[in-house]
């Protein structure tokens, strides 16, 4: 092949990768100005359960020594421990917002090479661009919530696990295991997609190998997550691999009782490991009442909590984090976070009615079914959705670069009725908070 044919096949994915870099630096860029420009706001409702947190960990009589406290049970640890380092250092949490804003923005550069690889260097560009520009995801950095970080890792961890496969090297399973553990002690959610990645790495590999990438996944994640295990047992004197939320989550999500009277019976209990059993097998009890029909009622209950058109911002405003704002204030920044999230859904429907599927694609649908299910069979929020926008992004930018192509056909009936589907259920999630909004549009 000559020498100008072999620059013409590496000139693109070159320049896509410049033009990454550059997508990054603009990401970057917005969330510094949004953290010097925002107006001034404090830790408002669940950010103080990790300042606060953190503060009791980064204290003289804690010394950042977990064995020291009875506090880091209920929630995993990372993200605690990623404020309180700067604190204890700084005095202040301002420090770790600067890195949170730094963090967040390797998004971009992680789906933009997972795009890259699994989508070609357009569709990734586009993805990353999304991620860069997405105003909830820009407005989050400058706040205290565990997704900040555990995006970040979660998809890191996924961008290797697709390397190893592709590439047949179990040191890069490694440490894709590695960064899913560490994913895992951000939020325990992740834990329960190892077997699926298992099976994934070991069956219909292109690749020999299949099980030796999935064991050093597996053996890298658990012993990244051990340390954690024990010390809750040392400290707590019962195995519990990673936080205790979950057993409060079940419970909350499935009983047919306010929130305040599902606390109400669970602190009534006394010790927090008490508690978590007690949250758990009374909310497996009422799993078990509520069937053959509770998969169908839970869908209905939770998918518009999930997928609703709302935002951690216009809840802030709602609230009165800012202070007192004027009408078409309120109404612009609901404009602003809500309709490129309306927009993006829309996009994700075209690309999944257009886009071609292979195993790789379907392991990141998997994830993002596995994720909203995980969500539906506890409680859903718009918050909680966070983690599997990356794989929303990447589909959307299927559909952004097949209806800019002016080709754009969805190809065949069963396709066609799959996106109508698709698109019907994302229509009823987001309609009660659309109706929700006319009708209190302040």
């Amino acid at each position: 092949m000559s020498s100008h044919a072999e620059e013409h096949l590496v000139t693109p994915a070159h320049e896509a990768r410049r033009a990454l870099w550059v997508v990054a630096a603009v990401a970057l860029l917005l969330r510094v100005a949004f953290l010097l420009l925002e107006p001034a706001v404090g830790p408002v409702a669940d950010e103080r359960t990790w300042t606060d947190g953190a503060r009791q960990v980064a204290s003289v009589r804690v010394g950042l020594d977990a064995f020291k406290t009875h506090l880091l049970i209920f929630h995993p640890p990372l993200y605690t421990y990623f404020l309180a380092v700067p604190f204890r250092l700084w005095g202040t949490f301002e420090a770790a917002k600067w890195i949170q804003v730094v963090v967040t923005a390797l998004l971009v550069l992680i789906l933009g090479r997972l795009g890259f690889r699994v989508f070609g260097p357009r569709v990734g560009l586009v993805a990353a661009a999304m991620a860069a520009l997405y105003p909830e995801l820009v407005w989050f950095a400058s706040h205290f919530w565990v997704e900040n970080v555990f995006v970040v890792l979660l998809w890191w961890a996924m961008e290797r696990l697709l390397a190893a496969d592709e590439e047949g090297r179990w040191p890069t399973a490694a440490v894709a295991g590695v960064l899913w553990g560490l994913a895992i002690l951000a939020r325990e959610t992740g834990l329960y997609f190892i077997p699926f990645a298992v099976l994934w790495l070991v069956f219909r590999a292109p690749r020999p190998g299949g099980r030796a990438r999935a064991a050093a996944f597996t053996l890298a994640a658990l012993l990244t997550v051990a340390p954690w295990t024990y010390r809750n047992w040392a400290v707590f004197h019962a195995f519990v691999p990673v936080s205790t939320a979950g057993g409060l989550n079940l419970f909350q999500g499935n009983a047919r009782l306010s929130r305040q009277e599902v606390y109400d019976l669970y602190y009534a209990v006394e010790g927090k490991i008490e508690q978590y059993r007690y949250a758990r097998s009374e909310g497996l009890r009422v799993v078990r009442e509520r069937q053959p029909t509770w998969f169908f009622e839970k869908l209905r209950e939770q998918m518009p909590r999930f997928w609703e058109a709302e935002s951690m911002a216009v809840i802030h405003v709602k609230r009165g984090a800012y202070g007192p704002v004027r009408p078409w204030v309120a109404v612009a920044v609901a404009g602003v976070m809500l309709l490129p999230y309306l927009t993006i859904l829309g996009l994700f429907v075209a690309g999944l009615a257009v886009g071609s599927y292979d195993r790789v694609k379907i392991l990141l649908l998997g994830f993002l079914v596995y994720y909203n299910l995980i969500h539906v069979a506890t409680h859903g929020f718009n918050r909680y959705r966070l983690p599997v926008m990356p794989a929303v992004f990447l589909f959307a930018a299927v559909g952004w670069v097949a209806v800019r192509s002016k080709s754009f056909r969805v190809p065949g009936w069963t396709r066609k009725v799959a996106a109508l589907l698709v698109a019907l259920v994302f229509a009823l999630s987001v309609a009660p908070s659309i109706r929700m909004h006319l009708r209190h549009p302040v």
